[in-house]
């Protein structure tokens, strides 16, 4: 028995003073474990700095009800209950029975308040009990954001989000997924938590072990001024013509900063909201928008001009076997110039069949070096890739150039199509679009983004001022004839073409358009371009894109006039007036020789006297009536002056 006595006296010491760090060790790493805790994800601003999208922390209230001791508790219960009474509403018997049953049971994570806001988390911290803290008062609180965006509805998808699945996944879509990782979602925290059964984990103190740090702020291009206008004017025809879903894009013609875009889509129950970024990532045929890259590369390549006469026949023309057809008996001889006013299938598919038939890579060859079988590389992660067909292709055949003369065959995002548009307006310089202006931490620059040049030159200036000259009269006499107006000057091209159609039968049963316009305006001095895309409008209404989206831009483009107007910058012109030399040598005279005399103002402009009297070493009152030159002054000249002294001027 002694022998046995002291065999475990010594496995005692060997485990208490031998084995002990290790076992200690192993105790806490099972009982304490260390918790991320989130950092504040940066804010997301428009162009003004209005606030676009901001983490809203949230606050659980907790109690581990048996860490007070008996006499504590008993003398704070009531009070707390009187206090959560004047919170929450219910009795204060309520409280004092739940609170004592939870420490009756052992509840060391007992929840008082969920989801709360920083000023009620202030305020419930101070109540009796709960602001002795953690170690004498029990109290609990855990911290988690949420996303919110201030504008609504507004450029939601645009503005964008991170969320994380139950497998870990993440889904980043607009600006607030592409730039999450890099600027927005900051350092998260630690705070070291305590296991106290049935899977819960207890703080153990008040504070973070490492506070976490936010992240930075994005400032984007965005204007809420004109992304309120795009956004309703989309939303109005949407409803008009009981489409599908479409986008509208605006963009500055100089920086290429996207101003505003927005993307509505149409749920079960008939309403519009920001289903998905569609002028991003939505690829498809571009229909006679594209019939302006098809002209612009034949008048590059000089295999013809704008006075060059095609034959569109009688709206009727057979392409290696298959018909195309135009408007209403076609439009007879007209000129390439004309062809593309009017959108003409058959004049534009006649002038690339006959020029680049035989040679189908000299026009895929002019529209790679447009970059317009690429995408743009945007910020904005989920870009549509652009499919251009070539030969040797799945989707190449004799018929692949007459179609894509006119805007089939080929696929491109409304994004894409713009940043050519607006390279049109822009003196032929492609821009590549963009949604950032900077990154800041508080008023700190971090990250300064800059006009991102994707092709120096696209065209010759002949080129670029033929184009011109038909986007402005495609609005004037064109397609687009409707939305002229005699008092506001655009320029673009209309755009109608199908979908859906590779089942014929079916097609013809339920016919299905995308109607589009992109251009820019004022025609003559462009500020901004502007592309609207409308999918799938009810055939009882309208299909024609003069029709469904020429309204949109021209309300867009009218309204930013109207309601953000524009102003030039005036620079200073460097000139010498002798008259307006001497009144400054004058000013700059008397205000060096009277610092507490009264100075003769009189013949001076008022604005000048005001500021200098109230420029002098003595404080004085001066009381202005009137406007124009000083006539009179209540003060004579010379007079020693008193301070608070009052001065009335009279001018006229």
């Amino acid at each position: 028995m002694f022998v046995f006595a002291l065999a475990v006296v010594f496995k005692l010491v060997s485990i208490q003073f031998i084995q002990g760090d290790e076992y200690r060790a192993l105790a806490e790493k099972r009982t304490l474990e260390d918790f991320d805790i989130p950092a504040n994800r940066g804010n997301v601003y428009s162009a003004d700095g209005s606030l676009l999208a901001t983490s809203i922390p949230k606050y659980d209230i907790r109690i581990d009800a048996i860490q007070a001791k008996d006499a504590t508790f008993e003398k704070y219960i009531g009070a707390l209950a009187d206090s959560l009474h004047a919170y929450k509403g219910k009795p204060v018997s309520y409280y004092k029975n739940i609170i004592r049953k939870a420490r009756k049971n052992k509840n060391r994570y007992f929840l008082l308040a969920r989801n709360i806001s920083y000023s009620d988390y202030i305020r419930m911290r101070n109540f009796p009990l709960l602001n002795l803290g953690a170690i004498k008062g029990g109290l609990i609180v855990e911290q988690t954001t949420r996303r919110e965006h201030p504008m609504g509805g507004i450029a939601e998808r645009t503005i964008g989000y991170e969320r994380q699945d139950e497998d870990g996944n993440f889904t980043r879509p607009g600006i607030d997924g592409a730039f999450g990782v890099k600027y927005l979602q900051g350092k998260n925290g630690k705070r070291l938590k305590q296991k106290i059964g049935n899977g819960q984990w207890k703080p153990i103190a008040d504070f973070d072990q490492i506070e976490p740090q936010d992240g930075y702020d994005v400032y984007t291009t965005i204007d809420v001024n004109i992304q309120d206008i795009a956004h309703h004017s989309l939303l109005k025809q949407l409803e008009i013509y009981q489409a599908d879903h479409g986008c509208v894009v605006v963009m500055d013609v100089k920086t290429g900063e996207i101003k505003a875009i927005s993307n509505l889509g149409r749920n079960k129950n008939g309403n519009y909201y920001e289903r998905l970024n569609y002028a991003v990532g939505e690829s498809h045929e571009p229909g006679s928008t594209f019939k302006v890259m098809a002209l612009m590369a034949a008048l590059e390549d000089k295999v013809v001009d704008t006075s060059t006469v095609v034959d569109t026949k009688k709206g009727r023309k057979s392409f290696y076997g298959r018909v195309i057809t135009d408007s209403g008996n076609g439009y007879g001889e007209i000129s390439a110039a004309r062809a593309l006013e009017v959108s003409s299938n058959i004049g534009m598919a006649t002038i690339i069949d006959e020029h680049y038939s035989k040679q189908p890579e000299k026009f895929l060859n002019r529209l790679s070096s447009w970059g317009l079988d690429k995408p743009l590389g945007v910020a904005i992660i989920g870009e549509g890739k652009p499919d251009i067909p070539k030969p040797g292709a799945s989707n190449w055949s004799r018929n692949a150039l007459p179609s894509m003369a006119y805007g089939y065959n080929l696929r491109m995002t409304p994004l894409q199509t713009l940043a050519f548009y607006n390279a049109i307006a822009n003196d032929g310089e492609l821009i590549k679009p963009r949604f950032l202006k900077s990154v800041k931490s508080f008023d700190k620059n971090i990250e300064v983004f800059k006009k991102e040049v994707l092709v120096e030159k696209i065209c010759s200036n002949q080129t670029l001022n033929e184009m011109r000259d038909i986007l402005k009269n495609v609005v004037i006499r064109g397609t687009g004839a409707r939305m002229y107006s005699e008092t506001f000057s655009m320029a673009g091209k209309t755009g109608t073409a199908r979908t859906d159609y590779a089942n014929t039968e079916e097609w013809n049963k339920n016919r299905k358009y995308i109607s589009s316009f992109a251009g820019y305006f004022p025609a003559d001095n462009p500020k901004y371009s502007c592309i609207v895309v409308i999918h799938k409008p009810s055939t009882k209404v309208g299909i024609y894109g003069s029709d469904v989206a020429g309204p949109v831009f021209k309300r867009v483009a009218q309204k930013i006039y109207t309601d953000t107007p524009i102003i030039d910058e005036v620079k200073s012109l460097n000139f010498s007036d002798n008259l307006v030399n001497e009144d400054f040598e004058s000013y700059y005279e008397n205000a060096r020789k009277y610092k507490e005399l009264m100075p003769s103002v009189v013949g001076m402009p008022a604005m000048d006297a005001l500021a200098l009297l109230e420029n002098l070493q003595i404080d004085v009152r001066v009381k202005l009536n009137g406007n124009g030159v000083v006539k009179k002054q209540s003060v004579e000249k010379h007079q020693k002056l008193q301070t608070n002294q009052t001065i009335v001027l009279e001018a006229s």
